[in-house]
């Protein structure tokens, strides 16, 4: 046993399949990035938060009737709230007794400049804190398994936000390249209004959710570029289901188009054909287009519609995420041409990102042995 842990956990970045897989039964393809949220946990006399990025040296907290209160209190916080909050109630669930600890969470997802790439950070900070905590308190009962901690960390999520797919969540969980198709969102909600045990929903089957490894094919290039402009999703996503709900025809053909280039992206992985995989992602690619396009939403900006007309001249590039603004990618099949794509994006003012795949997800490293 040991009473201090050091956990890092990836950040991610969509491939295919945004938007889509809002809803269950829609595959996106997200990987983990090498661009880490660090953690450590540790035994301590009272319970102290040090976040120095968000400007918080010290956050002190106490637990009273099943409520959680943060000293001082910060919007910022929201997230790491709700994830100690419900994993306070995971060990009360098991008559596991809460003894205090010390937080301490560092980033290197953003630029040093506090620049934002959107490589997930809310989803690796969350997943930052579960893990600790389950290997923190782990015993027969709390078991850091990667599943539970994905569970408890899509739960304090959804609490937080309301909204999301949570495939940021599996990718800082598992690591690596990953087909997902998101869980019944009104289901879960429902098991947390009702306050079904927090044991049960990590042990059961959540409806819709997949979660599986793909590995792409051999001869295969991620290229990726930030645009130099900041998106904020939620805003985005809104306006999409705005479409869902006063044009469903228009919502349901962009899913079914989205559905066949995911899948056929999925199968080029199978076959190990660069070729399809660069076809499918243009088929994503032009799906998310026309969405933006009925949903009045700007999915691709100046910046992104240059990035990705750059990349098709090498291969084929899309916006990544929500769009509006972050990163874009680009598939290639020669790497004699990697060098020459980045720096055409730079003559365009297109920051190319020194970003590689993370396999492993979180991985914890003891740090003290108790005495």
């Amino acid at each position: 046993m040991y009473n201090s842990y050091k956990i890092k956990v990836p950040g991610k970045l969509f491939i295919a399949g945004e938007y889509a897989v809002l809803e269950p039964g829609n595959l996106a393809i997200v990987i983990a990035v090498n661009r880490y949220m660090e953690t450590e946990i540790k035994a301590y006399k009272e319970n102290q938060l040090h976040l120095p990025q968000l400007g918080y040296d010290s956050v002190s907290w106490s637990w009273k009737d099943g409520e959680l209160t943060f000293h001082p209190e910060g919007s910022k916080l929201a997230f790491i709230k709700n994830a100690i909050s419900l994993f306070y109630t995971l060990l009360q669930e098991n008559s596991v007794e809460i003894r205090p600890f010390a937080l301490s969470i560092t980033s290197e997802l953003d630029d040093v400049s506090g620049k934002k790439y959107g490589l997930g950070s809310s989803a690796a900070v969350v997943v930052s804190v579960i893990s600790a905590l389950f290997h923190f308190y782990q015993n027969e009962k709390i078991k850091p398994m990667k599943e539970n901690i994905f569970k408890l960390a899509a739960m304090a999520h959804i609490k937080t936000q309301g909204n999301g797919s949570c495939a940021d969540i599996a990718a800082s969980t598992f690591g690596g390249w990953l087909g997902f198709s998101t869980f019944e969102l009104n289901w879960i909600k429902k098991q947390i209004e009702e306050k079904v045990h927090i044991s049960t929903l990590l042990s059961e089957q959540w409806p819709g959710l997949i979660i599986k490894p793909l590995t792409p094919p051999e001869y295969f290039n991620l290229v990726v570029g930030w645009t130099s402009s900041e998106a904020s999703t939620a805003p985005m996503v809104n306006i999409v289901m705005k479409l869902k709900q006063e044009q469903p025809s228009l919502y349901d053909l962009f899913l079914k188009e989205s559905k066949i280039a995911v899948n056929n992206l999925i199968n080029s992985f199978l076959d190990d054909n660069g070729k399809i995989a660069i076809d499918s992602l243009k088929q994503n690619r032009m799906a998310l287009k026309k969405l933006g396009e009925h949903a009045g939403v700007n999915i691709e900006t100046p910046q992104l519609e240059s990035l990705i007309r750059i990349a098709n001249k090498y291969g084929a590039g899309k916006s990544s995420g929500a769009g509006g603004g972050d990163c874009g990618i680009a598939f290639i099949t020669d790497p004699s041409l990697v060098t020459p794509l980045q720096n055409e994006w730079q003559s365009h003012g297109i920051m190319p990102l020194d970003i590689q795949l993370s396999k492993d997800g979180a991985t914890i490293e003891p740090l003290l042995e108790r005495k």
